[in-house]
């Protein structure tokens, strides 16, 4: 990335911003160019950069990796089928990510996991939602601690390391994930688990940056309550106390 030596640090930010999108664009458009060209290579290359990310991001909306494959092979035809018709008023990415998801949610339709649109309206709305429940709060008028917490979050012995490499703990953050209402389903996919920054979740799904950070709140929020039920579980519970005294035997020995 190129910068210049100017006398405002943000003035110079918005230089060194505006070089790299230029740069991007200018490999956007290079790469769209050899696309219509048929060139298989190219196509090959684009193929082994996003289609990971195009199968993950389509498993939040169908039922499982299978068919999660398929939609992400049908984007595939469809970029080749639409390459022509490509404008550049997104990157590439973005624009290969709004087929993937317009083609993930017409398929999770036909799979009979959608909900009724005035549910769905509801929900992304979030009127009426909480994303802490007010009851693990303490009153405004309470002596000590005015609005503070009446139940503390769990702390959770395990590091998040651990957790994820829980096989049994991935399938429950999928599984929870799916249950979300979309906008925020689509939000924390990006976000939490495709590591997409704010501006890229807005340029495809087509909203604000105030919405998009609201969104992710409310996912994480519902995720994080989701999680602490599970780690309630008698079993789990069970291998957090025996994981953490293995640990600290460990230190003991060492």
């Amino acid at each position: 990335m190129l910068t210049y030596a100017i006398e405002s640090d943000s003035a110079e930010s918005r230089v060194s911003v505006s070089v790299q999108s230029s740069a991007a664009y200018r490999e956007d458009a290079a790469l769209v160019e050899r696309l219509r060209n048929r060139d298989e290579a190219s196509f090959l290359e684009l193929v082994c950069r996003h289609h990971g990310a195009l199968v993950r991001l389509a498993q939040s909306f169908v039922n499982n990796r299978a068919i999660a494959e398929e939609v992400a092979q049908d984007t595939w035809v469809a970029v080749l089928q639409g390459v022509e018709r490509f404008e550049g008023r997104s990157s590439l990415k973005t624009w290969i990510f709004q087929i993937l998801i317009n083609r993930a949610k017409t398929r999770g339709v036909r799979e009979a996991r959608s909900v009724s649109f005035s549910a769905l309206n509801d929900m992304n709305s979030g009127h009426g939602y909480s994303s802490v429940d007010p009851s693990r709060f303490l009153s405004s008028d309470d002596s000590e601690h005015p609005g503070g917490w009446a139940s503390q979050p769990q702390q959770w012995d395990m590091t998040p390391e651990q957790l994820l490499l829980s096989q049994e703990c991935r399938i429950f953050i999928e599984q929870a994930i799916a249950t979300l209402p979309e906008l925020q389903k689509e939000v924390i996919t990006l976000r939490d688990v495709q590591g997409w920054h704010n501006e890229e979740i807005c340029a495809v799904l087509g909203i604000s940056e105030a919405n998009c950070r609201v969104l992710l709140h409310r996912a994480r929020s519902r995720m994080r309550q989701a999680l602490e039920n599970y780690l309630r579980k008698p079993d789990f519970a069970k291998a957090n106390r025996m994981s953490a005294a293995a640990n600290r035997e460990q230190v003991a020995c060492s």
